[in-house]
């Protein structure tokens, strides 16, 4: 569609993995002004580079958060998302959510658009179907009650065991209903959790409507078990790849998102760098970028 905005971005551990002193060296080197953020539970975030003997700072004042936008806005870098780290069978879930809802309120002051939520559960794969369902999709549908009027939208990205059945993502989303909910849609984890590789893609269009942002990544499996269904995580670390070298086919993802009108990013999530030497790394995410690039 035309007029479509999709741009390339990074997760920030990604960049500091591959070799740079600092994340505003990363970003300067690879030709980016977008990044993901993880935050943290004591809502910790990185800093692009390190400011008075501090490489992160704590978001929990109006004054820390209106210094960390000045920070990024000096330097001309925007958050594409901030990443959570929240399990929705924790012990003390009350805490998980008030952790959610402080990162919108966190997003909405910085101006970010998009969390990503984990789909991992402690101890998910004891429970039943429908008792994850129903946990998940009620912890979210309290999460965005108490953040009505919210503009920012609720990722869950397939990750993991269950976060990789589209049938728990499909139930979640309809059951939970709103139109601020829907994934961080990473390319590679469908591969990695088994399914052959037109199926997957075939999964990775169903899910395009549903996408709030995205991670990057791909997989070359040999070509006599790529199109067959693999136990999950079946040697990933063996053949996880850079992602123009992979069998998912990230010319046909894009299309499919923009067929749907999706604007947002495409975050490099090149799970293969530890593969390649320090030195490497750096090239390997630049031929990430300027294929992610030449797709757009």
């Amino acid at each position: 569609m035309g007029g479509c905005r999709v741009y390339v971005s990074i997760r920030d551990d990604i960049l500091l993995y591959g070799g740079f002193g600092s994340l505003s060296h990363g970003l300067s080197e690879l030709g980016l002004n977008a990044l993901e953020v993880g935050l943290t539970k004591d809502l910790r975030a990185k800093l692009l580079e390190p400011v008075d003997g501090r490489s992160d700072l704590e978001l929990t004042s109006e004054e820390s958060i209106a210094f960390y936008k000045a920070h990024l806005s000096e330097r001309g870098v925007a958050i594409s998302a901030l990443l959570l780290s929240n399990d929705f069978n924790a012990k003390d879930l009350e805490s998980e959510l008030s952790y959610v809802v402080k990162a919108i309120r966190i997003a909405e002051k910085l101006g970010v658009g998009a969390i990503r939520i984990d789909s991992a559960m402690r101890g998910e794969r004891e429970m039943g179907f429908e008792e994850r369902v129903e946990r998940f999709s009620g912890c979210l549908a309290r999460i965005i009650e108490v953040t009505d009027g919210s503009s920012v939208a609720l990722g869950i990205e397939n990750h993991g065991y269950q976060g990789n059945d589209p049938s728990f993502l499909k139930a979640v989303i309809d059951k939970v209903g709103s139109q601020r909910l829907g994934l961080t849609l990473d390319t590679g984890n469908f591969y990695w959790a088994g399914y052959p590789i037109d199926e997957v893609h075939e999964i990775l269009k169903s899910f395009s409507p549903y996408v709030k942002h995205t991670h990057i990544k791909n997989i070359k499996y040999p070509d006599e078990v790529k199109g067959k269904r693999r136990d999950i995580g079946w040697e990933y670390g063996r053949y996880v790849c850079p992602i123009p070298d992979g069998d998912v086919d990230h010319s046909k993802v894009v299309g499919f998102l923009k067929e749907v009108g999706y604007e947002g990013d495409l975050c490099v999530e090149d799970e293969s760098l530890g593969k390649f030497g320090v030195s490497e790394r750096r090239e390997v995410l630049m031929r990430d970028v300027l294929y992610l690039k030449g797709l757009l």
